[in-house]
């Protein structure tokens, strides 16, 4: 028996050969010594620490929870911790791409909260949660292998937020930790950090009171090697040699977590699972197909006449062509799915080998030029601000509405502890309707891909709106005609209508979409070829490119940019001139703009007119009305909106300048009174009942007074549950005492029980309830 406890206990004392079980204390020790090593041994959990260069910690773990998933990882920043799962189906799906989904809540009891709708529970996702998913999974895609169709799900779930450190940072990092240690094939990790810029100086996941500080919020995502895979961020104007060191400095602190994911892979990841490759076609069905197409869509691609919809047709009679002509004509029969994956991929290649060859794309233009540009402003007189931008194909129509401060978007308890945001007075909303590429739908809720754009156009155009800015402005962006880049145009066509609705914007903004054709080295994926960037990119080219670079800003600096890569990571050297590239072309987009508008209008006849009402306590009644009655009459007859900002002031919104003029007419009204008579403190005077409530009666001193409540608690000595029980109804007389007007309400203090000797038996009212 010594030689098993000697094992548990972890110690290597010398035993006595025979022990006396009933009467040794040294039995008991060792067994207590080897109870806790059995214990210390079952809760260990596989960890790694990941030290930042500003002395942040990041932790990652897994092993402890969800166990049957594929893969799970924890990460903590600070007290904020995401649990992550991930899990891949067997068998392939039917599908030509990886139906790849994140899902990502952010739990109001992760931060000690409860939902505050009718159910008091998570209901469908928010703007958050759609917009951190996609943060996650743009980060995780590109390094699926090709080819791999398995239906995948990864599901971030927020376990504890402690409202200081970034909870999406955390769920990229346990989204590849899940992944690496998961038997689910794919090239990763990668690691993410969130980088700000605060007085110059760049600042690795920063606290919610730095971001608040800081001019710049990128969150980098990089693989080994230093590869670039996704970048996402908005700026207050950053010139662009320190957003270029931020990136730099983004994908060093990286390699980091990349590191670490890996040390926990090595030891404590399963086995990738063997993935049977779906049988590819026959070498003499893709000579065939290559030998019907390939001369063919090389003349399409080179007719420099053809727009969208016309290389988009050609194209397609091209595939009908060669699928009918194989089918008649193949020794084998052949399958129609086969015969088109096979003409897609000889497409592609078609498509880019031709940029490389002739330095032209299928438009004539070169690499760097950008599409012809046509702006207009001020469409409709009825709106506030308006703009059309049509950049070659890709036409957007912007609005904007002016609302007064109650028009606000709220946000979310978690979001607002998330992100420090209460509200929000400039929001943006994107529509992207079927028609636009000649499609037909149905119309729904707002769908990821249109959050997103939109989500990105307002980071863009958010840091030239003006914080005090008195009125709520909802810019509206729908897309007309696409081809390419119209979250871009957003931003163009946005800052114009801006402008044109008179908000006194900073400066104008543009924003342009660079592309990316690559050849790589072999079948190597770290050593890239040969390589051209592309700006203003076409549809095609986004479709049938490896990246789709967004950036946005002013002539002085940048506001936003988005990086998707389609490839398993780009060299930092691709993604500088990537930044340079796109802001000369957004510079040659302003001067465009400033051709058609060049600074916000000074007034428009139909702008909204905002104002200060000072109200005095005694005739805050008479203003109001009863139950709010005046307020409400005012709203549905002139559209005029009041709030109350402060004890005795009111803020007065009204859509244009006759509609307050008319609400001035009514709430003179209200106020003007004849001359109050003085009423002395302590006086005995006449009330006469206008009002039973179950509370109390409404009285009036005098014929032009306000009603004033004079409480059941003031009607009688004795207890009285409702007026009735005295006989009291509308048109009765009493005498009552007169206190002064109460200091906050302005309300008048009066009372009869004072004049009534005291009672014994409680009134009772004519129900008999006492």
């Amino acid at each position: 028996m010594a030689a098993p406890l000697r094992r548990l206990s972890g110690k290597r004392t010398k035993l006595p050969d025979s022990i006396n079980l009933r009467n040794t204390s040294y039995f008991r020790r060792l067994c207590d010594a080897a109870l806790r090593n059995f214990s210390d041994n079952v809760s260990r959990v596989p960890e790694v620490d990941i030290h930042f260069s500003n002395g942040r910690v990041l932790r990652l773990s897994t092993g402890k929870y969800a166990r049957f998933a594929d893969g799970c990882a924890v990460a903590e920043l600070g007290d904020t911790s995401v649990m992550v799962t991930a899990v891949s189906k067997a068998k392939p799906s039917p599908a030509q791409f990886l139906p790849l989904v994140v899902d990502y809540r952010q739990k109001a009891a992760a931060a000690g909260r409860i939902p505050t709708n009718f159910l008091r529970r998570e209901l469908g996702p928010t703007e958050r949660e759609v917009l951190a998913g996609r943060l996650v999974d743009r980060s995780l895609r590109p390094l699926f292998p090709e080819g791999y169709c398995h239906e995948t799900q990864v599901v971030c779930n927020l376990l504890a937020v402690d409202g200081v450190h970034d909870p999406e940072v955390a769920s990229v990092n346990a989204a590849s930790a899940a992944l690496s240690l998961s038997d689910i094939p794919w090239n990763g990790p990668v690691g993410a950090v969130r980088v700000g810029l605060v007085a110059g100086e760049v600042v690795v996941n920063p606290t919610r009171r730095e971001q608040a500080e800081s001019t710049l919020n990128l969150l980098v995502t990089a693989a080994r090697h230093s590869l670039v895979v996704m970048l996402e961020g908005s700026a207050e104007n950053v010139l662009q040699q320190d957003l270029l060191k931020s990136i730099k400095a983004g994908v060093k602190e990286c390699q980091a977590v990349v590191q670490a994911i890996q040390q926990l892979q090595r030891h404590y990841g399963k086995a990738k699972r063997a993935v049977d490759p779906a049988p590819g076609p026959s070498e003499d069905l893709v000579r065939a197909v290559r030998s019907l197409c390939e001369m063919r869509l090389r003349e399409v691609f080179r007719d420099r006449s053809h727009d969208k919809l016309s290389r988009d047709a050609a194209v397609q009679a091209i595939r009908t062509d060669v699928l009918d002509k194989l089918s008649k004509g193949f020794e084998e029969p052949v399958d129609a799915n086969v015969v088109s994956t096979v003409f897609g991929q000889i497409c592609k290649e078609t498509f880019r080998s031709m940029i490389f060859e002739e330095n032209i794309r299928c438009d004539g233009r070169t690499a760097s030029e950008l599409r012809s540009v046509s702006c207009q402003v001020d469409l409709y007189r009825p709106l506030h601000g308006s703009a059309l931008f049509q950049r070659g194909q890709t036409q957007v129509l912007c609005t904007v509405a002016l609302d007064s401060p109650d028009s606000a978007l709220k946000l979310d308890p978690v979001t607002v502890l998330t992100s420090g945001l209460k509200e929000k007075n400039f929001f943006l909303h994107y529509e992207f309707p079927p028609y636009a590429t000649k499609e037909i739908g149905r119309s729904g809720p707002t769908g990821r891909r249109e959050l997103g754009h939109g989500a990105l156009a307002e980071k863009a155009l958010r840091p030239i709106v003006p914080k005090d800015f008195p009125f709520t402005i909802r810019l509206t962006s729908e897309v007309l005609e696409s081809n390419g880049s119209s979250s871009m145009a957003t931003v163009c066509g946005g800052s114009l209508a801006l402008m044109d609705a008179g908000v006194p914007v900073s400066q104008a903004a543009a924003g342009v979409a660079v592309g990316l054709v690559s050849r790589y080295e072999g079948s190597d994926t770290k050593h890239l070829g040969d390589y051209r960037l592309l700006t203003d990119i076409l549809g095609i080219e986004d479709y049938m490119g490896d990246m789709d670079f967004k950036l946005a800003g002013t002539k002085k600096g940048i506001t936003a940019l988005q990086a998707d890569v389609k490839v398993p990571g780009l060299p930092l050297k691709v993604v500088m001139e990537a930044v340079l590239q796109a802001t000369e072309a957004k510079s040659a987009l302003i001067d465009i703009m400033n051709d058609t508008l060049s600074k916000p209008r000074k007034q428009k006849d139909n702008w909204p007119v905002i104002e200060k009402l000072e109200v005095p306590p005694n005739k805050r009644g008479r203003f109001v009305g009863p139950g709010g009655s005046n307020l409400r009459r005012l709203m549905v007859e002139t559209g005029v909106q009041v709030s109350q900002a402060e004890e005795t002031t009111f803020t007065v919104f009204a859509p244009c300048r006759s509609a307050m003029e008319e609400a001035k007419e009514l709430m003179e009204q209200w106020l003007a009174s004849e001359r109050e008579p003085e009423l002395e403190f302590g006086a005995v005077y006449t009330a006469k009942v206008v009002e039973v409530r179950d509370i109390g009666v409404m009285v009036t001193l005098y014929p032009s007074m306000p009603p004033t409540l004079l409480h059941n608690s003031q009607l009688d000595q004795r207890k009285v549950s409702h007026p009735s029980a005295l006989g009291l109804q509308a048109g009765s007389e009493m005498q009552v005492k007169y206190f002064g007007r109460d200091p906050v309400s302005g309300m008048m203090r009066l009372s009869r029980k004072v004049l009534q000797s005291p009672a014994s038996a409680a009134v009772r009212d004519l129900t008999g309830a006492s």
